[in-house]
C-alpha cells in the first residue's frame, strides 16, 4: 500500500494467482503470455482506495508485482519496482490525476537486475536507490546514470546471506550525513552510495536474532529534531530466531524475538540497546506516528514469515513511546478481531487513523478450512489521541504554505479551544511509506523549528516555522504536516517541499 497526496492509496497483490473478484473495465483486459495462472484475466490486481469517500476503484497492471518496492518521486508520482517472473525486472508508475484516467504505466526490461524482495529509499537528489533482492548483491538507481554503469556490488549483502536468506527486504533509513543506513540479517552499515564505499559496519544487534525476510521484523527512524543538535536513531523491533523457517517447515513453530534495538547513528561509538516489547512479534508492521511515538501492529507470536509459516496472531497493536521512561515505553493497545498475518499491511492515513489490510498466509487464496483464512478486508485503528475525549486540545489547520523551500519560514495558522503553552506545540512533517512485508520504506519524520507562535483571534494562532534545513533531513515530495498540542495531532495537511 502507498498513500499519495491527493489522499488515495494504492494498493496491489500479485497477479500469478488467477482472477480476483474486482472486474477491469470493458476492452482492459490482461493478456500475457507468461502469467503463471491466466493468460488472458479480465480482473484487477490492484486498486485504488480514496480515504475521503471510502470507495475504490480498479487499476490494470499488467506484470507480476509479488514481493516488489517502490518509492514515491518528488512530483508525487509512485514509483515501483520488480516483482516475480515477467515483472521481475519492471519499473511502473502511477502519477495521481483528479478524474478516472489515471492507472498504471509499465517499463518492462528497466531494471538491470531481478528485483524480488528488494528495498527502495528516495535520495536527497530525488533519485531512487533500489537495494537488494533474493540472490542480488548489488544496487541500482532510478532514474539510471547517463555516465557508465548503473550497477553496483555490496558484498555486504552476500554476507549476510544465511541458509535461510533473512537478509531480504533489507531495512534501508537516510542519515541525516546523506549516506544510507542498511541493516540485513543482524548487521548493519552505513554505505556512502555515492562512491559504493562501506564508511562504517555497526556492532551486530544484540541476541543475534535475525530481523530482515523471512524472520520479518521492522524498523524505523525514529524523528528528526531540527529543534536540537541533529541525531540519527534507528529502531529495530521483532523478528524469529536462527532456524525458526527450518522448524516452521517440520510443523514446530517457535517463539518470535521478543526484543527491540534502539542505535545511535551518530554517536561516536554506536552501540545497540536492547528493550523488551509485551509481546513477542513477527511480521510486524512498524509506522512513525505524528506525534513523534511508533505503532507495531500486524504480526504473530510464532513462527516466521512466509505460506503457512506463522502462528498465533497478535491482534493487539502497541505504541512505544521512544522518549518515555524507560520502563514504561510499550503501552498495549485494544486489539481487533482479524487475525493480520502473512502479507498485511498497514498505512499513516492524514487523520492520523491507521489504515489496515489483507492478510493471506497460504500460496493461493483460501477462505474456507483453513487456519487463517485470506481476508482481503480493510479496517482503521484508531491511536488514543483520535478520541473525542481530546477535542479540546486538538489544533485544526486553517491556513499554511503549502510549498516550503529548504531552510525557509512559513505561516501555519490555526485554532484549538484549549491552548497550554508553547512548549508543548510542534509542527512534524511525515512522509508516507510504502508498506509491504513488514518494511514501510521511506517512511520519515522531521520534527520542524518553530521560530514564534503569536495569538491573533480568539482560539487562532500563527506559528512560523523553518523548513527543514537540507535535502539530507527531508529529502523532496510531498510530506502530510501535522500541528501537535499537547500530544494531540491535527489532521495532517499536504505540504511539498522543494
Amino acid at each position: 500500500m502507498q498513500l499519495l497526496w491527493n489522499n488515495k492509496v494504492v494498493i496491489f497483490d500479485r497477479t500469478d494467482f488467477g482472477p480476483s473478484n474486482l472486474s477491469l473495465p470493458p476492452h482492459l483486459c490482461r493478456h500475457d503470455p507468461r502469467d503463471h495462472a491466466l493468460q488472458t484475466d479480465c480482473t484487477a490486481h490492484s486498486l485504488l482506495y480514496c480515504v475521503d469517500t471510502n470507495t475504490f476503484r480498479p487499476l490494470k497492471v499488467q506484470t507480476d508485482t509479488w514481493c516488489s518496492s517502490g518509492s514515491v518521486l518528488p512530483n508525487g508520482t509512485l514509483t515501483q519496482t520488480g516483482g516475480f517472473n515477467d515483472g521481475d525486472h519492471v519499473l511502473r508508475m502511477f502519477t495521481p490525476c483528479d478524474d478516472y484516467s489515471c492507472d498504471w504505466v509499465e517499463f518492462p526490461g528497466y531494471l538491470s537486475q531481478r528485483r524480488w524482495y528488494a528495498s527502495n529509499q528516495i535520495l536527497p537528489d530525488g533519485r531512487i536507490i533500489i537495494v537488494g533482492g533474493r540472490r542480488q548483491f548489488n544496487y541500482e538507481f532510478y532514474p539510471r546514470s547517463s555516465r557508465g554503469s548503473n550497477l553496483y556490488t555490496l558484498d555486504f549483502l552476500r554476507e549476510t546471506r544465511d541458509a535461510h536468506e533473512n537478509n531480504l527486504y533489507p531495512f534501508l533509513h537516510l542519515l541525516p550525513d546523506g549516506n544510507l543506513f542498511i541493516f540485513a540479517n543482524t548487521r548493519s552499515i552505513s554505505l556512502d552510495y555515492k562512491r559504493n564505499r562501506v564508511v562504517q559496519e555497526f556492532p551486530p544487534i544484540t541476541g543475534g536474532e535475525p530481523r530482515n525476510y523471512p524472520s520479518s521484523g521492522s524498523s524505523v527512524m525514529l524523528p528528526i529534531n531540527e529543534t536540537q543538535a541533529i541525531e540519527a536513531e534507528v529502531l529495530v523491533c521483532g523478528g524469529a530466531p536462527p532456524g525458526a523457517v527450518s522448524q516452521a517447515l517440520r510443523g514446530n513453530f517457535v517463539s518470535a524475538s521478543l526484543t527491540c534495538g534502539r542505535l545511535k547513528v551518530t554517536d561516536e561509538n554506536p552501540n545497540w540497546v536492547m528493550e523488551e516489547m509485551p509481546v513477542a512479534r513477527v511480521m510486524g508492521d512498524m509506522l512513525l506516528l505524528p506525534t513523534g511515538d511508533v505503532i507495531i501492529i500486524n504480526g504473530a507470536r510464532l513462527g516466521a514469515a512466509g505460506w503457512e509459516y506463522g502462528r498465533s496472531p497478535v491482534t493487539n497493536p502497541v505504541i512505544y513511546l521512544p522518549f518515555g521512561d524507560v520502563n514504561r515505553r510499550f503501552l498495549v493497545m485494544s486489539g481487533s478481531i482479524r487475525p493480520r498475518m502473512y502479507h498485511s499491511s498497514a498505512v499513516l492515513l492524514p487523520d492520523g487513523r491507521i489504515l489496515v489490510g489483507g492478510s493471506n498466509p497460504h500460496v493461493y487464496y483460501n477462505f474456507t478450512n483453513v487456519l487463517y483464512p485470506t481476508d482481503l478486508s480493510l479496517e482503521a485503528y484508531s491511536p488514543p489521541y483520535t478520541s473525542p475525549a481530546f477535542s479540546s486540545l486538538r489544533p485544526h489547520i486553517l491556513s499554511l504554505d503549502e510549498n516550503l523551500l529548504y531552510g525557509q519560514s512559513f505561516s501555519i495558522v490555526f485554532n484549538v479551544c484549549e491552548y497550554t503553552n508553547d512548549r508543548v506545540l510542534s509542527a512534524n512533517i511525515v512522509a508516507p511509506s510504502f508498506t509491504t512485508h513488514t518494511v514501510a520504506m521511506n517512511q520519515r519524520m522531521v520534527v520542524l523549528r518553530v521560530e514564534s507562535v503569536m495569538q491573533e483571534v480568539g482560539n487562532t494562532y500563527r506559528l512560523s516555522v523553518v523548513g527543514p534545513s537540507t535535502p539530507e533531513i527531508a529529502p523532496p515530495g510531498y510530506y502530510m504536516l501535522f500541528v501537535v498540542h499537547s500530544g494531540i495531532p491535527s489532521h495532517g495537511s499536504w505540504v511539498k517541499i522543494h
